[in-house]
């Protein structure tokens, strides 16, 4: 039974006296982790020192052993360097003083010039053998890691060695960081191995590089081994551990860490602290996180943003909009990371006042321009409704990646806007931008949504001929439901079988639900059973095949899947919808007449369905939702319909309205729907499980497929 970290913390530094204790255990090198409760089994740290030539010698890192089939041999040492290069040079070449190009080449990357300076350094690279000063060569390696140019780092590196450079340990650990933070961790490796001389900034840089690249196992190894060498470690070298304990997820190597930091004082450090927070929060323990940041001497803005995305992490959007108030009130200054995760809350809330506000003080604070926070703000706007909003913020950033092409692409589709989908993708590929597997998704998604075939299987076959990118089981699913769309099924369940990988449920899905648009009881039985092997618990699956017995008039067989829900203990709920009216929601459920309003809401449901007849309109029985209970199907006053009800009285008659729903729109009400917006002169945007849907002038935006 694990303690909490309440009464832990205070029984940890009389348990740990002479000894930080790790109990962890690894079974292999290839990370087949965790048998039990401990990472390393039987490990005590001592505070005695002992000292190991070589790290590499006592472990096994696998991505190592894959860039190197033998162990390189130790360099020789600095003495023998510097005699055999300079012999070689006495007899071939004469050195050259130093340019003036060194002193442009550290001013430029004084003023984070990067990549001029890098060009400058090719030029001097190819007039011939200069001899650069130390100074030089420290402003190259700052300006290969603020490119994070591999490239750069090759040829600076080769260029130090060529020209016969002696390596300090200053400039060892810096060459070390410089491969570290480029990525090219397996020559990082080597360098350290072979490095005649470590200090805790190289143990600390490489175990740092482990852990950002996700070798947390490896990590954790060779921190072990640093620590017979320097027992005295810092709060760096602990908060990188924690993270790689959250990495790992698991939270009794955190928890043995954070003991170990209480010991050696360095418990409240920031950098500590949050890190702690960070983990206990990715370990499922906000409880243990909100002690940790309660007991930070000094709260910090990073501090602050750890704990917002702690609570939203286990889903408390509540909770962690009260601590951004609370961050906000206590005069901490807030950064961009905190804008983000707000407006990213405000997003699973459906909050549009608080996104608003958040958008507000986004500008005011000076981060009106950031890529991410207004990348979070096109996504939220897309999926609320405001895809003017959403385009009108892009539109406005200064920089775009492609991440902010994917959000405003994937609005135009949920909306169904595909033309306005296609335009954006096209654009995105005339500026340069290199599209991922998540933007032909979208475009897909939007081509499928609006029924756009042929555009659909030209960009579809173009994925793979002209950018490289393998189609994935989500973009066959696209294409299926594309393909369902037209009525097509024989070819949608022919691409299913030809798929090059196993028929995933979403291709069942989307072809499930084209047989129950066009009402293929045969196909679709095929496609439920298929899912049910699959999904066997999963509601949603047994719900379309009712909904295709029932609509066939197969009432014994639609009662036989009523019969499966019940023998496997599956529920329907209750459907609710909301709607935001002057600021505040309104939640309705259908035939629910707790509201206070109730009769008021009643008669305008019954007078909007005696308006819609004189066009047409009949109760449509045949129609289920796809998570309600008998009761509530067979009631005309579904939830949606009381909601559009509630906003039509309490609004002007000018203004749109918007629902949001917990489940697909059933047909009924999507045929009343379309013709209360007529009949109203209102546009209605509802947003069910499925996308969204504009109704306006007695049509929808989805042309009656979802």
């Amino acid at each position: 039974m694990e303690i909490p970290l309440l009464r832990y913390q205070s029984l940890a530094l009389d348990q740990i006296q002479s000894t930080c204790s790790f109990p962890f255990t690894f079974s292999d090198r290839k990370h087949k982790l965790f048998t039990n409760t401990s990472l390393f089994s039987g490990y005590r740290f001592s505070f005695h020192r002992r000292k190991w030539r070589s790290p590499f010698d006592r472990i096994s890192c696998s991505s190592l052993e894959r860039g190197l089939h033998t162990r390189l041999k130790p360099k020789p040492s600095r003495t023998d360097v510097r005699e055999d290069k300079e012999t070689v040079l006495e007899e071939t070449r004469v050195r050259k003083p130093s340019s003036g190009l060194c002193s442009q080449i550290e001013k430029l990357v004084l003023n984070k010039r990067y990549r001029e300076a890098l060009e400058l350094f090719e030029i001097l690279e190819s007039q011939g053998d200069f001899e650069l000063g130390f100074s030089t060569y420290d402003s190259l390696v700052s300006a290969c890691i603020g490119l994070k140019s591999i490239r750069g780092v090759k040829r600076v590196f080769s260029f130090m060695i060529s020209n016969g450079f002696e390596l300090d340990l200053y400039m060892r650990n810096r060459v070390l960081l410089m491969h570290v933070k480029c990525g090219m961790m397996i020559d990082a490796r080597r360098l350290f191995t072979e490095m005649p001389e470590r200090n805790l900034v190289s143990w600390n840089t490489i175990i740092g590089g482990l852990v950002e690249s996700g070798d947390y196992v490896e990590a954790f190894q060779l921190f072990f081994i640093m620590w017979e060498e320097f027992s005295d470690v810092g709060s760096r070298t602990f908060a990188m551990m924690i993270r790689a304990s959250s990495g790992l997820g698991r939270i009794f190597a955190g928890r043995q860490f954070h003991s170990c930091a209480l010991k050696m004082g360095v418990g409240e450090d920031i950098f500590v602290s949050c890190a702690l927070i960070d983990m206990y929060s990715k370990c499922g323990s906000i409880e243990d996180a909100q002690y940790v940041f309660n007991e930070m001497p000094e709260k910090t803005t990073v501090g602050w943003n750890s704990i917002i995305a702690g609570y939203a992490l286990h889903g408390y959007s509540d909770e962690a909009l009260g601590m951004y108030y609370e961050m906000r009130d206590s005069g901490v200054e807030m950064d961009h990371f905190t804008f983000s995760i707000i407006i990213r809350i405000c997003t699973r809330l459906a909050s549009r006042e608080h996104a608003k506000q958040a958008h507000a003080s986004l500008v005011r604070h000076g981060f009106g321009l950031d890529i991410v926070a207004n990348t979070a703000l096109v996504d939220f706007y897309s999926k609320w409704g405001s895809i003017e909003d959403a385009r009108h913020v892009f539109d406005n950033m200064p920089q775009k990646n492609v991440i902010s092409w994917n959000a405003l692409i994937a609005g135009y589709s949920n909306h169904g806007r595909g033309e306005e989908a296609i335009e954006v993708f096209e654009r995105m590929l005339r500026e340069g931008m290199i599209p991922n597997h998540v933007t032909f998704l979208a475009v897909l998604y939007a081509c499928s949504y609006s029924g756009l075939s042929e555009r659909g299987w030209e960009i579809f076959q173009s994925m793979s001929r002209d950018h490289k990118i393998k189609p994935r089981a989500m973009h066959y699913a696209c294409m299926i439901e594309l393909l369902g769309r037209e009525g097509l099924l024989d070819e949608a369940s022919a691409l299913i079988r030809n798929a090059p990988f196993k028929p995933t449920p979403n291709m069942w899905a989307a072809l499930l639900t084209a047989c129950r648009v066009h009402e293929n009881l045969e196909l679709g039985k095929f496609a439920a059973e298929k899912l049910y092997g699959m999904e066997p618990e999963k509601l949603s699956n047994y719900v379309v095949l009712l909904n295709i017995y029932t609509s066939s008039g197969k009432l014994k067989e639609a009662a036989a899947v009523v019969q499966t829900l019940r023998r496997k203990g599956l529920r329907m709920l209750p459907a609710c919808t909301w709607i935001e009216v002057k600021k505040q929601p309104h939640v309705f459920i259908s035939g629910d007449k707790t509201n206070r309003h109730s009769k008021e809401i009643y008669q305008k449901v019954d007078h909007l369905m005696i308006e819609i007849s004189k066009h047409g309109y009949v109760p449509g029985r045949k129609y289920l939702l796809p998570d309600v209970d008998q009761e509530e199907r067979v009631s005309l006053y579904h939830s949606e319909k009381l909601a559009i009800a509630f906003g039509l009285i309490n609004t002007p008659d000018w203004t749109p309205l918007q629902v949001v729903q917990s489940h697909r729109i059933c047909g009924d009400c999507h045929n009343a729907i379309k013709l209360i917006a007529m009949v109203t002169g209102r546009e209605i945007v509802a947003r069910d499980a499925s996308r969204f849907h504009h109704f306006r002038d007695g049509s929808c935006s989805c042309g009656d497929y979802w």
